[in-house]
């Protein structure tokens, strides 16, 4: 896939004003609207949503809104290649933060993801790109590199453009290039998908409230304690 003008620019703007971008002022909402907009719009996506598709079927929701520990959170991208359902989420963070070791933007990401069950999800500040493999349950003491499988430099772009595109392109989704990606990588022994280890913690809940029952009725059997916790 020819790479698109506008990444080679993306790239050589980065490049003059990077120690601005790195030490200044420059936040967050400006590194959307002035990289990751027209990057992800490069890719394929219709971030604007130019298109004027209803709210249900828009490729590209801003703070999106999900359940994380029972508070309303809103990861900074949420794409979805068709039919309304979400693909991957991407949090953006401004160019002083060091994508590479910082662990909390990590966390956030993984957590996000997990939560709405994604398998994958992209945290970048345009200058670095890291996608994760959001199938294995985030931990706070985890290292940034846990559960990352792929990494990019923003001085990567034009020689990885095939990579990226191949992945993350609305029309690549659609291929299935994305899952068949996922599926190519295993989760590591000792972690859970999100599915089993919700299972394991129902199964904990069950053991504590059946324990708290027998403890309080000890006239209750043991059969009816089960049978009131099943």
């Amino acid at each position: 896939m020819a790479v698109p003008a506008v990444v080679g620019e993306l790239i050589e703007r980065f490049t003059e004003q990077q120690k601005d971008y790195r030490f200044g002022r420059y936040n967050e909402t400006q590194l959307r609207r002035d990289f990751l907009d027209p990057f992800f719009t490069a890719l394929g996506w219709d971030v604007d949503n130019r298109k004027g598709w209803a709210e249900a079927y828009r490729e590209v929701i801003h703070e999106d809104a999900i359940k994380v520990g029972g508070r309303t959170k809103a990861p900074d991208y949420c794409f979805r290649a068709g039919g309304g359902v979400r693909n991957f989420f991407v949090e953006a963070k401004k160019p002083s933060v060091d994508i590479r070791e910082a662990v909390s933007p990590a966390y956030q990401l993984r957590r996000y993801a997990w939560s709405a069950k994604l398998p994958v999800s992209i945290l970048t500040d345009f200058e670095e790109f890291a996608v994760y493999d959001c199938r294995v349950r985030p931990a706070k003491t985890d290292k940034a590199s846990t559960a990352r499988v792929l990494y990019r430099k923003y001085t990567e772009y034009v020689d990885c453009w095939d990579e990226l595109a191949g992945l993350f392109s609305p029309e690549a989704i659609r291929r299935g290039a994305l899952d068949k990606f996922i599926s190519s990588k295993k989760i590591k022994k000792g972690t859970a998908e999100v599915d089993a280890a919700f299972l394991d913690e129902i199964e904990s809940w069950r053991d504590v409230l059946a324990r708290n029952i027998a403890l309080r009725n000890p006239e209750i059997s043991q059969r009816d304690v089960n049978f009131a916790v099943g």
